[in-house]
């Protein structure tokens, strides 16, 4: 019995790609990647799980009303039955249809030490951790609630803010964090295992 994942972006994939490469290298044994859901017909996390053979589901919101669009999510997710749902740049807020049925069961990834700096998105949360005169910023893995960036903390890892540090390189240096965490965090859930111990 594999544990099956689901993959939600928006954007270029980053997150997707560190999922694929961790499959190729050996270390998602007996996790499988069951589909991509976009919002976005055209977008970089797309045109991965394409090339790596990862089915893809375009649910375009514009259309429909906001409940019949979480629910088509919610419908996605049953017919693979998957076991978490993850996020990974994806820039909408998931409604009670999803949040609900699948409570405990979807990550997110936040590019800062939550609570601080929670509700921004991108190179706006770096850029205010630099006017804020951090020291130190990081990456969180959360649980996904009804608060936006407000579930349970599963996973922080940090690193130094330095003098002449941008936006653009806080985003480099977090999303090394990102790439190297997010998919042991997942094996560490399908294994049983509580990925809190990956915080030491």
């Amino acid at each position: 019995m594999s544990y099956k994942i689901a993959i939600l972006s928006s954007t270029n994939g980053t997150n997707l790609q560190s999922f694929i490469d961790a499959r190729d290298r050996g270390e998602l044994e007996g996790v499988e990647i069951c589909c991509l859901i976009t919002d976005k017909a055209m977008c970089g996390a797309a045109d991965k799980a394409r090339a790596a053979g990862i089915k893809v589901y375009f649910i375009d919101p514009k259309p429909v009303s906001r409940e019949t669009y979480d629910q088509s999510i919610a419908d996605t997710l049953a017919f693979f039955d998957v076991d978490l749902v993850v996020l990974g740049g994806y820039m909408k807020i998931l409604g009670p249809a999803v949040v609900e049925k699948y409570r405990g069961r979807i990550l997110n990834v936040h590019p800062s030490l939550l609570p601080k700096f929670a509700g921004g998105m991108n190179l706006s949360v770096h850029q205010a951790v630099l006017d804020a005169g951090e020291t130190e910023t990081g990456m969180t893995i959360h649980q996904v609630t009804e608060v936006v960036d407000g579930g349970e903390v599963i996973l922080q890892k940090k690193v130094a803010v330095e003098p002449g540090d941008t936006a653009e390189s806080l985003k480099d240096k977090v999303q090394a964090l990102e790439k190297e965490w997010y998919p042991k965090v997942v094996k560490a859930l399908a294994e049983g295992r509580d990925p809190k111990e990956l915080m030491s």
